[in-house]
């Protein structure tokens, strides 16, 4: 073969690998743009870090949050309420039924409305709430401490079950704690780990307010849990929650029938009342068993839900706070 011929052969075969090598980088570019696309759409949605708040206000006290521990406690709590997406929406839904009811009552005991945040957290505003220690209802109230305060708890009736008397009884435990601590946030860390423990603590760690102690993780967290969901409830929206006034559950209206002997049969007592044994027991979940042993003649208030109060007009439905909607 003449050189002429070899430099030709050999520019022929620089270009052919050229060519392949050119079709390789493009085919694995290509690909590596297929994988990156492929990625993007198994992402669905884009999880956020949050903004903490500089300060925040709790029962009209001012809480600076620029320390370190003390911005990345609520940073913690904060994003547990945001990306606990079910609890929070069903909390802020009941929130429009109960807090109307809730309200009246701390302002009349002297109480700062925002408790009803602890009640809150205490229980996420479940009616059935109970937890393992046997701690019941909204306020979550142990059987010896509703009794301390005056609520009736045995077999056949818990008042703890009943939202008006357990939050009387709630507002009595913290109007004690507030005579002993002075500062509401103190008060509310004793709600949750006990007035003994705290009290202990605060000496033993020479310290005045439940910020500064060091103390189980649960309680620790409980006071920042209190704060972020008063912002989250300040803003549902800021937090990602989006609803509208329909989405909310309504305040049902109950006629009240007092009762001061036994009920042999609540099933035959609600029939009387043209309502069902279940809904009975959903207004009047204080009535523990399928009849009222009362041989005391002691007075109890019997909630009768109105009949057209029971079914849903989402029209008719008003927030009881306009933030927590967009309509």
């Amino acid at each position: 073969m003449s050189i002429k011929s070899k430099i030709t052969s050999a520019i022929s075969l620089g270009l052919f690998l050229c060519s392949g090598l050119f079709l390789y980088l493009s085919l694995a570019s290509n690909s590596d743009m297929a994988i990156e696309k492929k990625k993007e759409s198994l992402v669905p949605y884009a999880v956020s870090a949050l903004a903490t708040p500089q300060s925040v206000t709790f029962a009209e006290e001012k809480i600076e949050l620029t320390r370190f521990d003390m911005r990345e406690r609520m940073d913690r709590e904060l994003m547990a309420f945001t990306y606990m997406h079910a609890t929070t929406l069903m909390t802020i839904k009941r929130a429009n039924r109960y807090f109307p009811i809730v309200d009246p009552i701390l302002k009349e005991n002297g109480v700062p409305e925002d408790f009803k945040y602890l009640m809150a957290i205490e229980s996420s505003l479940n009616i059935r709430a109970l937890s393992g220690s046997n701690a019941a209802g909204f306020w979550q109230l142990l059987p010896e401490t509703a009794k301390q305060f005056g609520l009736e708890v045995n077999d056949n009736v818990d008042e703890r079950y009943n939202i008006e008397k357990a939050t009387v009884a709630a507002c009595s435990y913290l109007k004690q704690a507030y005579r002993k601590y002075g500062d509401w946030i103190t008060v509310a860390a004793s709600y949750n780990a006990g007035q003994r423990r705290i009290s202990t603590e605060l000496q033993k760690q020479m310290e005045s307010h439940a910020f500064d102690l060091w103390l189980n993780e649960e309680t620790s967290r409980y006071i920042f849990r209190l704060l972020a969901l008063k912002e989250v409830f300040t803003s549902p929206i800021r937090f990602g929650f989006v609803l509208k006034a329909e989405n909310l559950y309504p305040p049902i209206e109950c006629e009240t029938v007092a009762v001061d002997s036994s009920i042999t049969d609540l099933a035959a007592f609600a029939k009387e009342h043209a309502i069902s044994y279940a809904q009975l027991k959903e207004f009047n979940l204080w009535l523990r068993d399928r009849m009222l042993d009362n041989k005391k003649g002691k007075s109890y208030q019997v909630l009768i839900p109105q009949k057209e109060d029971m079914y849903y007009n989402p029209e008719d439905i008003t927030p009881y706070r306009n933030e927590w909607v967009i309509d």
